[in-house]
């Protein structure tokens, strides 16, 4: 079901012109916008270049590697899945690895940064594109299946995005999330990302379930790199916040290969049932009750 946002009435109008009110939210290049004063940011966030990385998204290690943990995820725990939405989108790379997978569900992303959707839309052909604040959805119980990857620390109020997350879910539905994991590896990089925090384990499911959800399966992941993670970011002299981000992505192609096939062994893991008790993330499944 849609939801208007000027009025909160619900309806299922195809063009979202809201037959209680009359508003129609502005659409551009198949994108609909309904949070327009955070298209550019507001101003608390990070300054992404978007384009370094919609090319890191298409090899490095670390975006491949929870690209195929998400796509798991997504086949073990809603096999049935028909439809989903990611929330926090980025530039689509999450739901075209699903894609490939999953070539039958109807996929939608929602992002608030115009300039990451712009490269979502080149990147996913035909998806149902939106310009959202994750605090207030457009949709109830709308999707299979929500997911938002690496968004909840970006936010001060993460409740508030969780309860909408579950409200946009069908009873039965469910969500995936992954977030940064452990206080003590904040470092730079997540001062430069504006970070608000990097998440406990029970933190993480308190929020969920708070929010309604019954979690179903935790685990840490990047297990096996996080000694590499901690000596990187211990040994990392000064540098302009700007560099911190582009020493992130940037790595040699041979040693970007180790590293990815360094993490098999742990998906193995995860997939026979284990939850990893430390890592550099975590991820998270959960399910709405039926009612």
């Amino acid at each position: 079901m849609k939801v208007c946002l000027a009025c909160g009435a619900r309806h299922a109008v195809p063009d979202w012109a809201c037959p209680a009110c009359g508003r129609t939210p502005p659409r551009r290049d198949g994108i609909v916008y309904f949070a327009q004063h955070l298209c550019g940011g507001d101003g608390t966030d990070v300054a992404y270049a978007h384009d370094v990385l919609a090319r890191a998204e298409e090899s490095h290690f670390w975006f491949q590697a929870r690209a195929k943990l998400l796509v798991w995820a997504l086949g073990r725990h809603f096999p049935a899945v028909t439809s989903l939405f990611d929330v926090g989108c980025g530039r689509g790379s999450v739901i075209a690895a699903m894609r490939r997978s999953f070539p039958a569900v109807a996929f939608a992303g929602g992002e608030a940064l115009d300039d990451a959707l712009q490269f979502a839309r080149k990147r996913l052909p035909g998806a149902d594109l939106y310009q959202i604040d994750a605090r207030t959805l457009p949709f109830d119980r709308e999707f299979d299946v929500v997911i938002s990857c690496d968004v909840l620390e970006h936010l001060d109020d993460d409740g508030a995005a969780a309860r909408e997350l579950f409200r946009v879910v069908v009873p039965g539905g469910g969500i995936i999330v992954t977030v940064p994991q452990h206080r003590w590896l904040w470092s730079a990089i997540d001062t430069v990302s504006r970070h608000r925090r990097r998440y406990q384990r029970r933190q993480l499911i308190r929020l969920l379930e708070q929010s309604g959800f019954v979690v179903e399966r935790v685990t840490s992941f990047m297990t096996a790199l996080l000694p590499l993670f901690m000596l990187s970011r211990a040994t990392r002299g000064p540098r302009p916040p700007a560099l911190y981000a582009q020493a992130e992505l940037r790595i040699n192609g041979l040693a970007n290969r180790l590293l990815e096939k360094a993490l098999d062994p742990e998906r193995w893991m995860i997939r026979s049932g284990l939850s990893l008790p430390v890592g550099s993330s975590l991820l998270a499944v959960g399910r709405r009750p039926n009612g």
